[in-house]
C-alpha cells in the first residue's frame, strides 16, 4: 500500500508540472515574446481558462502528503519552512498578478503587474527546481525526523551536512527547471497563437532547447555524483530505465516536430519529457520519501513515514473517485478551451 502512494503522490506532481509548468512557462517568456498590450493579452488568454485549474494538482498532492506520509509532510515544513513560505507567496502573487492587471487600464498599472506575473513565474520555476534537488539530494535528518537548514551556506556540490537549501547542486536544478519550463510554455503559446507571438515563442524555444539538453547532461551527472542511492537503485531494477528513456524521446521529439511545425506533437513531447524526469528522480529514490545527506539510516522511507495501513486504504476508496473526477473536468476544460486564441470577446 506504501508503494501505490508514493507512485500516486509521484503522479500527482508530475502531473502538476506538466499542467502547470506551461503556464508558468507562459509566465517567463511573457515580455520576452509580448511587446505590447494586445500581446499581452493572448499570452494571458492562453492560459486563462486554465491556469487556476492547473494547480489543483499542487494542493492535491500536499493533501495526499498529509494524510499518506504525515512524517514527511511534518519534516518537510520544519525543515523547508521559509522556502515554502517564498513559493506561497510567489504563487499568490503569479495570480494577483493574473486577475488585478485588467481591471485598471493605467500606463502604470498594467506594466507593473507584467512584471510581477513575470518574475513571479521565473523564481517558481527555480525554486520548484531547487526544493526536488534537495529531496533528492537528501537533507540533515536528525534521530526525530526533523532537521533545519539555512537558506544558504555556500555553493559546494558535496552535499555535507553543512550545505544550505540553495547550493551549488540545488541551483544548477532550479536554472534546469527554468529552462525545462521555458521551453514548456513556449511550445504551449506557439500551439495557441498565430502570427508574432507563435514566431517570437518558437525562437524562445529554439533557445531553450538546447539549454534543456546542456543542462539535462549536467544535473543528471550530478545527481548520481551527490546521490550513490539513485545510481544503486537503476542498478538494482534495471526497468526502471523506460523512466530516462521516455525523458530522452520527449527531449528528442520536442526539436523534431518543432522543427517541422508540428506545434501539438512537440508539445506533447515536452509533456513526456517533464514526466520522464520527475518520474526518473521518484525511481531513483524509492524507497526513500527524503533521504539524509548525513546518516542514510536516519532517511525517511515510504514505510517509516506512511499512515497506518486501515488509513491508507480508506483514503485510497475516497482518492479514486477524486481523481476521476479531475479527469472528467480537464478533459472537458481542455476541450471546451481548444483552438487558438483571440482578442475578440470579454477577458483577460
Amino acid at each position: 500500500m506504501e508503494t501505490l502512494w508514493f507512485c500516486a503522490v509521484a503522479a500527482m506532481i508530475a502531473a502538476y508540472a506538466v499542467f502547470d509548468g506551461f503556464d508558468l512557462g507562459a509566465g517567463i517568456l511573457h515580455l520576452l515574446v509580448a511587446r505590447n498590450d494586445p500581446e499581452r493579452r493572448l499570452v494571458l488568454r492562453s492560459i486563462g481558462p486554465v491556469w487556476d485549474g492547473n494547480e489543483v494538482w499542487l494542493v492535491a498532492a500536499g493533501g495526499v502528503l498529509y494524510f499518506a506520509f504525515p512524517a514527511l509532510y511534518a519534516a518537510s515544513f520544519s525543515g523547508f519552512y521559509l522556502p515554502l513560505i517564498i513559493i506561497l507567496w510567489l504563487l499568490m502573487l503569479r495570480g494577483i498578478a493574473i486577475e488585478f492587471r485588467h481591471h485598471i487600464d493605467n500606463p502604470v498599472w498594467r506594466p507593473f503587474w507584467d512584471v510581477t506575473f513575470s518574475a513571479a513565474s521565473t523564481l517558481l520555476a527555480v525554486f520548484f527546481g531547487a526544493a526536488l534537488a534537495n529531496v533528492v539530494r537528501g537533507v540533515p535528518l536528525d534521530a526525530r525526523g526533523y532537521f533545519f537548514e539555512p537558506l544558504w551556506t555556500d555553493f559546494g556540490l558535496s552535499g555535507s551536512p553543512e550545505t544550505g537549501i540553495l547550493d551549488g547542486y540545488t541551483v544548477t536544478v532550479g536554472l534546469a527547471a527554468l529552462a525545462t519550463l521555458a521551453a514548456h510554455g513556449a511550445l504551449w503559446l506557439a500551439l495557441k497563437n498565430d502570427g508574432v507571438v507563435r514566431q517570437r515563442a518558437r525562437a524562445a524555444f529554439a533557445s531553450a532547447w538546447w539549454a534543456v539538453g546542456l543542462l539535462t547532461m549536467v544535473v543528471t551527472f550530478l545527481t548520481f555524483r551527490v546521490q550513490p542511492h539513485v545510481g544503486a537503485s537503476f542498478e538494482r531494477r534495471p526497468w526502471m530505465w523506460i523512466f530516462p528513456a521516455l525523458a530522452l524521446a520527449g527531449l528528442a521529439g520536442m526539436r523534431w516536430y518543432a522543427a517541422r511545425g508540428e506545434d501539438l506533437a512537440a508539445f506533447l513531447a515536452s509533456c513526456a519529457y517533464v514526466a520522464g524526469m520527475l518520474s526518473s528522480a521518484a525511481a531513483g529514490l524509492y524507497p526513500y520519501v527524503l533521504p539524509s545527506n548525513q546518516d542514510p539510516g536516519l532517511g525517511l522511507t515510504i514505510h517509516g513515514a506512511a499512515a497506518p495501513a486501515y488509513g491508507l486504504g480508506v483514503g485510497l476508496a475516497w482518492w479514486i473517485p477524486g481523481m476521476a473526477l479531475v479527469a472528467v473536468y480537464f478533459t472537458y476544460a481542455y476541450r471546451r478551451f481548444a483552438g487558438k486564441v483571440s482578442l475578440e470577446g470579454e477577458g483577460y
